[in-house]
């Protein structure tokens, strides 16, 4: 069984920075590819980054392109996401989701396990 656990969200105000985390147990997971996802109140969950196995292909939303970085540390099982300048778009309950093998995908559904989510919370 894999479990993810985010932290690191808060409340930050317009340009601002925060950066969240995400530690998955488990001794595969390098062989997950990951990806951080987001869901505004009334709002559709939507990916915002997506990151391969080996950290050597990312995807990003086109909202958050230049102002989020999406990382991994296979040696010990964590996904990062960056976050800088931050927007009051951006709020919203973010959750890390793991997906077997190699490759990401931009569907949610398509996503094995996912974290309990943190709040971003950012003020104008």
């Amino acid at each position: 069984q894999v479990q993810l656990v985010e932290s690191g969200g808060g409340l930050v105000q317009t340009g601002g920075s925060l950066r969240l985390s995400c530690a998955v147990s488990g001794r595969t997971f390098s062989s997950y590819a990951m990806g951080w996802f987001r869901q505004a109140p009334g709002k559709e969950r939507e990916i915002v980054a997506a990151i391969s196995w080996s950290g050597g292909n990312t995807y990003y939303i086109e909202s958050v392109k230049g102002r989020f970085t999406i990382s991994r540390d296979n040696a010990k099982n964590t996904v990062d996401l960056q976050m800088n300048s931050l927007k009051p778009e951006d709020t919203a309950v973010y959750y890390c989701a793991a997906r077997r093998g190699i490759s990401y995908s931009i569907k949610g559904r398509e996503y094995d396990y996912w974290g309990q989510g943190t709040q971003v919370t950012v003020s104008s």
